[in-house]
């Protein structure tokens, strides 16, 4: 698939282990709803350090759609378009990195 019909999502490198080391992903949604989809189905594991059971990201994560934070924005229902950019970016603090608890 060419990545001019994509996002790019960049994986922080406390995350990559999760992205099978990968530290930008390209993958097709119109909506960042769509695209942790795509990432459940393609990297499982990163989705569940991103989102928690229900769906819904976990407190510690922050999600940017190109400079924006999607809770300045839309949410989950943000609308994207290709060439956009989602930043994963979990908060500073201390522990682990992924918490699926």
């Amino acid at each position: 698939m060419a990545r001019a019909m994509t996002v790019t999502i960049y994986v922080p490198a406390a995350l990559r282990a999760y992205s099978g080391g990968a530290s930008e992903l390209f993958l097709p949604a119109q909506s960042v709803r769509a695209l942790l989809e795509q990432i459940e189905r393609s990297h499982p594991a990163l989705h569940r350090c991103v989102c928690d059971e229900t769906g819904a990201v976990r407190r510690h994560i922050n999600l940017f759609v190109n400079s924006s934070h999607v809770r300045d924005l839309q949410g989950l229902d943000t609308a994207l378009v290709p060439g956009d950019v989602l930043t994963i970016l979990p908060a500073v603090s201390g522990g682990s990195a992924c918490r699926t608890e």
